[in-house]
């Protein structure tokens, strides 16, 4: 394999997640996380994501057939949807923080009412128990139940089995034992750092250390075994050195390769999205700063509330601001050069503009 060049990498990180459009689940089998975040603007995160992967896929789809489908709400690096089968490389999952005697008590008498119940919104159980209200993560005031709730969920004791209007309406879960041997938690961590790298290769070394950090939300119990294949890497993945950075990726994959070719399409990505999550390797590959500034106060804001950014061919030349309004789309672009003048450019940008309001249309309509 010929050593590749940043080009290679820049070229290889487009199309080796920018796939041909699939199946819904085949797209999030094939990312092996889709990250969420509730903000829509125009649309959620992960619907953002996935409409470049999902042949035919419409804003809002993810949610409406959620239930039909191996998937789950769970954690992995962060928050999102991952195929069920990825839950046994995190379950039982053990909380950096017990939690105390009362705590356990309330617990064990929600999970005895849902089991009685079957599937329950928040709102019962509130109903029931009267938990009152705790202070959050944040200082402020927050519904026991609904923190209470989180905290099953997150320890593998419910399930989310759809949503209500956005809220999640929980069942118990149940996880199929799993090897709790010193080889047996071994093997999950290195599964879950070959996760990782599938889904954010090609990855500069300061970002995967980074990445393995984070597993510390999906599989606290398991960060000595992490950090232990993270010390493994150089062995397990195929590396290069490039102008003092060592990159990583899939010991089967080339970044050399000429199929990577990039296409002619412009495209809107989610703030999120597997192309510029990273943003050490964004400003790497790209020579700008990209940054997500939804919780940034407005005069403060370079770029925007949430700055989509904007690919074409192999780079993301700058972003966009997108509102839809009476449905029609209300885009705002900023670049991070000069904007291309030629006629293919502004071909390319209508046509992804018109995909775009197909995509929110879907939403709209509740198809």
């Amino acid at each position: 394999m010929a050593a590749p060049t940043l080009d290679d990498l820049r070229r290889y990180a487009i199309a080796r997640t920018l796939f041909k459009p699939t199946t819904l689940p085949g797209a999030i089998r094939r990312l092996g996380f889709v990250q969420a975040d509730p903000i829509r603007a125009p649309a959620r995160a992960q619907d953002l994501t996935l409409r470049h992967r999902v042949k035919d896929y419409r804003a809002g789809d993810l949610e409406r057939r959620y239930t039909r489908l191996p998937i789950e709400e769970d954690c992995l690096v962060n928050y999102g949807f991952l195929p069920r089968e990825h839950l046994a490389l995190m379950h039982p999952r053990e909380a950096r923080q017990a939690w105390d005697a009362e705590t356990r008590r309330k617990a064990a008498e929600v999970l005895a009412f849902v089991r009685e119940h079957g599937q329950v919104h928040p709102r019962e159980v509130e109903a029931h128990f009267a938990h009152g209200r705790v202070t959050n993560y944040w200082g402020g005031s927050s519904n026991a139940t609904t923190h209470l709730l989180d905290g099953m969920h997150y320890r593998g004791m419910l399930r989310v089995v759809r949503r209500d209007s956005g809220t999640r309406i929980y069942e118990v879960a149940a996880h199929p034992p799993c090897d709790e041997s010193p080889a047996g938690r071994a093997a999950r961590a290195a599964a879950l750092v070959d996760l990782i790298v599938r889904k954010y290769a090609p990855l500069p070394a300061s970002s995967l250390t980074y990445l393995v950090r984070l597993l510390g939300y999906g599989a606290p119990h398991l960060a000595q075994n992490t950090q232990a294949a993270l010390r493994l890497a150089p062995n397990r993945f195929a590396s290069c050195r490039i102008e003092g950075t060592t990159w990583f990726w899939p010991a089967d994959e080339n970044p050399a390769s000429r199929r990577h070719a990039p296409d002619e399409a412009v495209r809107l990505l989610a703030p999120f999205d597997p192309v510029v999550w990273d943003r050490r390797r964004f400003e790497l590959l790209w020579g700008w700063r990209y940054t997500f500034e939804a919780y940034v106060p407005a005069p403060k804001r370079r770029l925007g509330y949430y700055a989509l950014p904007l690919l074409w061919h192999e780079r993301v030349i700058g972003w966009a601001n997108v509102t839809a309004k009476g449905g029609r789309l209300q885009p705002v672009f900023g670049y991070a050069d000069t904007k291309p003048r030629d006629a293919a450019f502004r071909l390319a940008l209508d046509e992804e503009l018109q995909r775009m309001a197909a995509f929110l249309d879907g939403e709209r309509r509740g198809s």
